[in-house]
């Protein structure tokens, strides 16, 4: 398998394109993978907490779903070890809908015979990305006061897995 490229190739926002043409079957983005995202809701789902802790972007970001899940499973892990399952509900908002594509061209000895570099350039999918908007809320932790600067924390290290800014705002529901 193919070495993942860095984040940055990927977080500018891109207009989501797919080839237009005359046979409709050929203008769909053909083997678009599963993301990698698990769970989106983690915690205790029935009960009602009076605080919410929420990670929201300051950029226009795309956010690739490998990158949604490692942030995912910090919060979690952070959470249920030092809260308990039963004192919070984590919810990841977003969803990775946009299909990213790579024109990988060959390098190498005779690469020149087999390559057609920019004429036929769509791409193949490669991942998957949630699409951000500034100001957004990717995700959140409903939790009790004793708990919020545990949550605060645990959001905080959803921003370091994160190709973007954030800020992580309380709100006492």
């Amino acid at each position: 398998m193919a070495k993942l490229r860095k984040g940055v190739c990927y977080r500018r926002i891109e207009r989501p394109y797919t080839r237009k043409s005359r046979k409709r079957e050929k203008s769909y983005v053909r083997g678009a993978p599963y993301p990698k995202i698990v769970l989106f809701d983690m915690g205790n789902r029935s009960a009602d907490f009076p605080y919410r802790v929420s990670l929201i972007s300051k950029d226009n970001v795309q956010i690739r779903h490998n990158a949604l899940e490692a942030a995912r499973v910090a919060v979690n892990k952070k959470l249920s070890k030092k809260v308990g399952e039963a004192n919070y509900y984590f919810k990841v908002k977003v969803y990775p809908h946009h299909v990213l594509r790579e024109n990988p061209l060959a390098a190498g000895a005779g690469a020149d015979r087999f390559q057609t570099g920019m004429s036929h350039s769509f791409g193949k999918p490669i991942g998957l990305a949630a699409q951000v908007k500034k100001g957004q809320e990717i995700m959140y932790v409903d939790t009790t006061e004793k708990y919020v600067d545990i949550a605060k924390e645990a959001l905080k290290q959803a921003i370091y897995k994160c190709p973007m800014k954030g800020h992580i705002e309380v709100v006492k529901k």
